[in-house]
């Protein structure tokens, strides 16, 4: 194996869960060349990843090539990242999403193994048939235990799942840490998620920052994305001076501004799988995903989760009118911070 292609083109939290992979080849082939084909909506959280040999972004705003990195832009960017796969002479393509436009580049790649998991476990079947080898996954735990089953097919033992990320963070961010207490000196509560389904109410996280101040004397910040900003005033409002925005972030900004928290409460979003990947002390608050699939996996870790209960798993919008997340108790996520600052970090 000298050139490997993975492709996971999205989203946020699905990549980090997928870097498992990259260790892992890394590994077992220490001279192989590595790239990962990734949506350009996506693409930051790999430029933190150690040891990538070259992002290929596809659906991006415009084409440009840089230490590490290629971008195809526009309908002919298409076309252009399909000769340029061609060209790389690919050993392998792992497709660890498992959906037909996934395959479909995977194939296109011109790689001389083109391997998915099996058609009972990919997303659209039709996937399959466009693979010269599949996968039986293991899907008894979390996520990242079945994207490292398709190393199976290269011969390779999956181990661990390690993630190495090299995050560096802009001067806002870093000034905004200093103001909250210095690493270590404040909490991180992130109320966003794409899904509302798994969005706790902003009054409560802003009521959580109130006690906890009260209890430890940490500060909190509150992350917040696109289109978020007012949702991340809400819960500074709730908190009694407790908790303040923090600055517009970029992927490695926040990877920073976890890496250095105290806590992270967060739902099953983006942020919460980049806090797990840097370390960070976690209390995860799941509705209608499965902790035990998606959720961070430092046994330290605190999971509340109404999984057990909903009726809508996997739905961006609740089917009976009342988001089940919104069952889990303020006294709990009260409570599971507080144990989860006692027992500390590795």
């Amino acid at each position: 194996m000298n050139r490997i292609l993975i492709v996971r083109l999205s989203a946020l939290g699905d990549i980090v869960h997928a870097l498992p992979v990259l260790s892992a080849l890394q590994r077992a082939f220490p001279s192989a060349a590595v790239d990962w084909l990734v949506e350009e909506n996506y693409a930051a959280i790999l430029g933190l990843a150690v040891g990538l040999h070259r992002r290929i972004i596809v659906r991006a705003t415009s084409s440009f090539e840089d230490a590490g990195t290629v971008s195809f832009g526009g309908v002919l960017g298409y076309v252009s990242a399909a000769r340029f796969l061609r060209a790389q002479h690919y050993d392998a393509a792992l497709d660890l999403q498992g959906l037909l436009k996934s395959a479909t580049w995977a194939r296109v790649s011109g790689a001389k193994r083109v391997i998915g998991f099996d058609r009972a476990h990919l997303r659209e079947e039709i996937a399959a048939t466009l693979y010269s080898e599949t996968v039986m996954p293991d899907v008894r735990g979390h996520v990242m235990q079945k994207n490292l089953s398709i190393l199976a097919a290269l011969k390779t033992p999956p181990g661990s799942p390690e993630l190495a990320l090299h995050p560096i963070a802009g001067a806002e961010t870093i000034e905004a840490i200093r103001a909250a207490g210095g690493a270590g000196r404040y909490i991180v509560l992130n109320p966003g998620a794409a899904w509302p389904n798994k969005c706790w109410p902003p009054e409560r996280f802003g009521a959580v920052a109130a006690a906890l101040r009260e209890r430890t004397g940490l500060a909190s910040l509150v992350t917040w994305g696109p289109k978020e900003r007012a949702l991340a005033e809400s819960v500074s409002q709730a908190s009694s001076g407790a908790a303040s925005p923090a600055p517009a972030t970029s992927v490695a900004d926040l990877a920073v501004l976890m890496r250095d928290a105290a806590l992270a409460i967060s739902g099953d979003t983006g942020p919460l799988h980049i806090a797990a990947a840097v370390g960070t002390p976690i209390v995860g608050l799941f509705g209608p995903t499965r902790p035990e699939r998606n959720g961070p996996w430092d046994p330290r870790d605190e999971v509340l989760s109404q999984s057990e209960t909903c009726v809508c798993h996997h739905k961006r919008q609740c089917l009976r009118g009342a988001p089940c997340i919104n069952e889990i108790a303020l006294d709990e996520v009260i409570a599971a911070a507080g144990r989860r600052l006692r027992s500390g970090r590795a």
